[in-house]
């Protein structure tokens, strides 16, 4: 193999070089060497983010500050950060637990990171990003380890993954890779006080709520161990987040915020991993520290071997930090997620769904159920028609029967192909319902697929809730998924793919590989992989995301998908918080939720279940074609107002006048500010008081306002604009009720 020196010259005096028996692949545009600046700093300046990585007496690499523009990095460095800083790259081998602290800080303190030495760093610019690699070498075990950080232009979020390159002549076992891992994150000495941690819990019907917690409350205050005893760093506290297992978000969101009380530091990162991750907070020489990652051996029964040569990529994560209010980063990780997503015309044309499950057809459809709902459909105007689940049955005991993916013919006596045809003769493009990860333990695809296409436990096929789960590292598996998805597009001109999943698998698979969690993982990577390829054949075909409605919402499923479906609650009112809190994790482009009318609602009721979906993507659904007249045009002049601003929704940010919504609060508002200056608000009493005041932060200080209540007209609202403390009064007479308002300066 070739041999390649690789090494870098700063100013601390020292040339490193590296004789590694291995090839280094280089990226074709130019990469500029950077000198280390005196004072043993690398200042990295990107156009939307500041960055700076000191190196210590030994040569190891600390990451002293993340700061957004605007800002002096080295003043405020050496004042808050420089001191807590941690070791960039934290890396544990099996067999190596904590140095220093306690092993309950399981994401710190490894050994290998207090051995890494600086080798080299080097940046990349276009006009889209900016990006900094910066390499070390541990000597003992042999790896060289790439931390990157990549800055979309004018977006202030970093994201960072690790690379670790196997450069000896033995296996090297990896037990944890950090994607990120920094020190010094308040700016307050009374740190414990100041700051509040959020998380955000995404049980099955109750999406994407946040929950605050006081720093004491989760043990992390000022404990004194710093400062009363020499040679302790940090107290044995700590608060985690993880998931194990293929529901990425079956328990929380993967997500965090370090937020100071006075609104003007905020700290808001996401994990991004479609199976397992965990974050972690702790203290570190009296400040707050944060590491986060993918699957960890101790957590989630991960380990990598690494053949010389080898490499392994970590998950992504991508913190974001503001001198400003929790509003602020979300709106700056609103921005990042759209940049980061495959580019997809969904997400410039934002199309009306109906889907025939949600409080409709509920996976039992039929040839004249679903000709009956055609007209409905049509006249409200939806653009894509979806077939859920129970399409390729002949009777409703499918759930365990699912793999085959062919239409029924009981179901469709005039044939499937025909039934498509119609549903385009209205104008609409036929999508179906399809599970492509799981095969039923009665289908007969079980036996026609080799053993090592399924996941396994010590030899034995994994059954959960009376299915498979299919492996997707396997080129069967793909090869047979290919050639269904394939066929229905082609043969029968299905347009709008719903890929849903609805088991959860927490042990991983042992077949092909060094650990059950490092099995999951190359499945969850293979599976993204298989569905870019489908996008690759047939660019205009729309997929959704579902998962038990949101049980993996996140960026490595919502980098790849068009959208994805919000939640399965099917209470309108309880959706609202649901509604009104999905822009925390997804754009509101990306957000599917559901409006469901019942023709036994009454005219509030089903006003409400529209105004769920107007501020993102409406997925309509509901027994239309039982509506009465006046219901029917209610729904109809819902999507009629969606069709009129939806090319403002595409590049708004969301904010919350009253707050991240809470699950029994009485009155939930979102807003977004959309670029062309319109701020859109839908405003929820489900409960309580007739009147409630919102501030609209991002009007104060204008002149006169406009409101327009846009959705439902004729109804009663009332509203009154106060320039003085800019907030808006709104009055609703009804409960439960919900509007649709427009402000925007005379």
């Amino acid at each position: 193999m070739a041999t390649v020196v690789r090494g870098g010259q700063s100013s601390i005096g020292y040339r490193l070089h590296l004789h590694l028996e291995y090839p280094i692949e280089r990226q074709e545009y130019v990469s500029m060497r950077l000198e280390t600046p005196r004072g043993r700093t690398i200042h990295w300046q990107a156009d939307g983010i500041h960055v700076l990585i000191s190196i210590d007496s030994d040569r190891v690499l600390h990451l002293s500050s993340i700061l957004p523009p605007g800002y002096n990095p080295k003043k405020l460095a050496s004042k808050y950060f420089a001191s807590s800083s941690l070791p960039l790259a934290q890396v544990r081998l099996v067999g190596e637990g904590n140095q220093i602290y306690k092993s309950s800080k399981t994401l710190i303190g490894s050994y290998v990171s207090g051995r890494l030495r600086y080798v080299s760093h080097s940046e990349t610019k276009d006009d889209l990003q900016q990006s900094l690699d910066i390499t070390s070498h541990d000597e003992i075990s042999g790896i060289l380890v790439t931390t990157h950080f990549v800055v979309f232009t004018g977006i202030p979020v970093l994201r960072s993954w690790i690379t670790v390159t196997n450069t000896s002549e033995q296996d090297v076992i990896l037990s944890q890779v950090n994607s990120l891992t920094f020190g010094g994150l308040s700016s307050s000495e009374e740190w414990w006080n100041d700051y509040t941690l959020s998380t955000a819990t995404n049980t099955w019907f109750r999406e994407a709520q946040w929950r605050d917690h006081s720093l004491p409350s989760i043990g992390l205050d000022n404990s004194g161990i710093y400062k009363l005893h020499d040679g302790h760093v940090a107290s044995m506290a700590n608060f985690s987040l993880s998931n194990r297992g293929s529901f990425s978000t079956g328990t929380h969101l993967p997500m965090g915020m370090l937020k100071r009380n006075d609104n003007t530091d905020t700290w808001l990162w996401q994990v991004e991993n479609n199976a397992s991750w965990k974050w972690e907070i702790g203290d570190y020489k009296d400040n707050v520290y944060l590491a986060a990652g993918g699957p960890t051996s101790i957590y989630h029964d991960w380990r990598q071997t690494l053949a010389s040569g080898a490499t392994f990529n970590s998950v992504p994560m991508a913190p974001c930090h503001v001198f400003d209010s929790p509003e602020t980063a979300f709106g700056a990780l609103t921005q990042y997620r759209r940049r980061l997503r495959r580019k997809h015309a969904d997400n410039d044309e934002l199309p009306i769904i109906f889907n025939d499950y949600m409080n409709c057809l509920m996976g039992d459809p039929t040839e004249d159920k679903i000709k009956s709902l055609l007209p409905a459909v049509a006249t409200c105007g939806a653009e894509y028609f979806v077939i859920d689940a129970g399409w390729y049955a002949d009777d409703n005991g499918w759930w365990d029967d699912v793999g085959l993916w062919q239409p029924s013919k009981v179901r469709f006596p005039s044939g499937f192909k025909s039934l498509l045809d119609t549903i385009r003769s209205h104008g609409l493009i036929p999508g179906l319902w399809l599970e492509p990860e799981v095969i039923g333990v009665r289908s007969v695809v079980a036996n026609q697929l080799p053993p090592d296409a399924f996941f396994q436990e010590r030899g034995e096929r994994i059954i959960e809730k009376g299915r498979y789960q299919l492996d997707y590292r396997h080129p069967a598996v793909r090869e047979r998924m290919d050639k269904v998805v394939d066929d229905l597009i082609l043969n029968y001109g299905v347009g709008y793919f719903k890929f849903d999943y609805n088991i959860e698998v927490a042990q991983g698979t042992g077949v092909n590989s060094c650990s059950t969690g490092a099995g999951q993982l190359d499945h969850s990577r293979a599976y993204l992989g298989w569905v870019n390829k489908i996008y690759d054949r047939h660019p205009s075909l729309v997929i959704e995301s579902c998962s038990s409605g949101a049980q993996r919402m996140d960026y490595a499923m919502l980098s790849v998908h068009s959208l994805q479906s919000t939640s399965d609650q099917q209470d309108p009112v309880l959706y609202a918080a649901i509604a009104a809190a999905a822009p925390t994790a997804v754009t509101p482009e990306q957000s599917a939720t559901w409006a469901y009318p019942q023709p036994s609602w009454n005219l509030e009721m089903n006003a409400l279940t529209v105004v769920n979906s107007l501020l993102g993507r409406v997925h309509l659904s509901g027994k239309l074609d039982a509506l009465d007249a006046e219901n029917l045009d209610l729904v109809k002049q819902g999507m009629d107002v969606y069709k009129s601003i939806r090319s403002d929704i595409k590049t708004s940010l969301p904010f919350w006048p009253l707050g991240l919504p809470k699950w029994h609060d009485e009155w939930v508002a979102l807003g977004i500010a959309a670029q062309s200056g319109n701020f859109y608000l839908s405003v929820w009493r489900r409960g309580g008081p007739t009147s409630a005041t919102l501030p609209i932060k991002g009007l104060s200080g204008t002149g006169d306002v406009e409101i327009e209540l846009l959705y439902p007209r004729g109804f009663l609202a009332g509203v009154k604009w106060d320039a003085k403390s800019s907030s808006l009064a709104v009055e609703l007479s009804s409960t439960p009720s919900a509007r649709l308002l427009r402000l925007r300066l005379k």
